[in-house]
């Protein structure tokens, strides 16, 4: 998990009155760290695909997706790992947005209309294994 250290300073000034009731200002300065866990998850799914051009285009997908850190799928495995800010999103929208390239992963089938339009060497087995 990230942390994000904050740091906050706080000036306290105080009046202090001397002996010839002149008032004096004294300035300190207080820093306080406060650790904050950043809501990070990790996924690892299935995605069917065939080529180093099918790596691209599901890691690109991936990657647009608000809150997604690191996207790696692996060819021969054909299996995707995910880091995100689970505040900004969810492991659905990831999903989506690869389904929508074209590509099946393990819960959402791949856009047809996507799907048609890749180039020869992507287009896959619809039967295939994933997750290996």
């Amino acid at each position: 998990m990230n942390k994000v250290i904050l740091s906050v300073t706080i000036v306290i000034t105080m009046g202090f009155t001397s002996c010839k009731n002149e008032t004096k200002q004294e300035t300190s300065e207080i820093k306080t760290e406060v650790s904050k866990d950043m809501a990070m998850a990790n996924i690892s799914f299935g995605v069917r695909g065939n080529c180093g051009m099918c790596k691209k285009t599901i890691e690109k997908a991936v990657n647009k997706v608000e809150g997604v850190a690191t996207a790696s799928w692996d060819v021969d495995k054909k299996k995707i790992d995910v880091s995100f800010d689970d505040t900004k999103t969810d492991a659905m929208v990831i999903h989506n947005a690869i389904a929508a390239s074209g590509y099946d992963t393990e819960k959402v089938a791949g856009n047809l209309e996507a799907y048609d339009g890749l180039p020869e060497c992507c287009k896959y087995d619809h039967d295939m294994a994933m997750n290996q």
